[in-house]
């Protein structure tokens, strides 16, 4: 029999499917179309000390094999979540899970993380320091690895539970940036997130995003994910939650072969609401054809 099991830090995943934050909300609407007990996980939408618009519209644009967004950050605030999103997450999904918290100052991710880190149904926090649609911070934090030391010392100080660090692509080496973050106290690390991009109107001439420029998701960016996590499994001793792309039972195992421990659903969730059920329904057939037993064995285990 198949054993999709895995474990964060300490936290016993029945199997290693997460939808990503800023792609399944709070649950609430995907919970009327499937159990949400059957994911390892859920991150939830990014939180930041205030609630937040988001960027103007239009904000989404499609593309060829993935999707660009520039959707920056619109929540409620981490005050309302505690309130009443997160009790009414309870209802709906029952195990502990992921906070992701987005800041534009040390002294926001301070307050968010400490506040979330006292919720009883969080298990881990994922500190996104990598959100290329914000100004002013998100992205900011996650170029430069002192800045990337500076946010993980400081949340890690005020918090009890696993801190992951979510980590952006758009940087010469993203390695670099890992090893910061663990020599800084981090517990994981969460990549990747959305690659730059842009679109252009051909009629107008005009960029399709207000934004100008957004995120690029979806199967386009896989093979730059699975680079990253290999790259950054071989530099960090931590564990690695990788994402980008990922919209098939195969794409699991590759990214676990990278490196992963844990993988995030993203954009395939906005394509298809049943992609995360989809992708766990078909794990223990896809794992047969390959000759695994256990998904915890193939960690890291691409050969060179």
């Amino acid at each position: 029999m198949a054993d999709l099991r895995v474990n964060l830090c300490g936290l016993p995943l029945d199997n290693p499917i997460i939808p990503a934050s800023g792609t399944f909300g709070f649950g609430a609407e995907f919970a009327k179309w499937y159990n949400l007990d059957i994911l390892g996980s859920i991150s939830f939408k990014g939180t930041t000390m205030e609630p937040r618009f988001g960027n103007p519209t239009p904000r989404i644009a499609e593309c060829a094999s993935g999707m660009l967004n520039a959707v920056g950050l619109q929540n409620p605030g981490v005050a309302h979540v505690i309130e009443n999103e997160l009790p009414e997450m309870a209802k709906l999904f029952h195990k502990p899970v992921i906070a992701n918290i987005s800041g534009f100052s040390l002294e926001e991710y301070v307050h968010c993380a400490q506040l979330l880190d006292a919720q009883a149904q969080v298990g881990i926090l994922e500190i996104n320091i990598s959100c290329p649609n914000v100004h002013g911070g998100g992205m900011t934090f996650g170029t430069d690895p002192k800045s990337a030391a500076q946010v993980t010392e400081a949340v890690k100080r005020v918090t009890t539970k696993p801190i992951f660090i979510k980590l952006s692509p758009n940087v010469t080496d993203i390695a670099q940036i890992a090893r910061a973050c663990e020599d800084a106290g981090a517990d994981g690390v969460s990549l990747i997130n959305t690659l730059q991009g842009m679109r252009i109107d051909l009629r107008t001439k005009r960029p399709i995003l207000k934004n100008v420029m957004g995120g690029l998701s979806g199967p386009a960016v896989f093979p730059v994910a699975v680079r990253m996590v290999h790259q950054v499994h071989q530099a960090v001793k931590i564990p690695i939650i990788g994402m980008g792309g990922i919209s098939s039972a195969e794409d699991v195992i590759e990214m676990m072969l990278a490196g992963a421990t844990a993988v995030q659903v993203g954009a395939a969730n906005l394509r298809d609401p049943y992609a995360c059920k989809t992708i766990i329904e078909q794990l223990p057939e896809t794992m047969e054809r390959y000759g695994i037993s256990s998904l915890k064995d193939i960690i890291g285990g691409v050969q060179i």
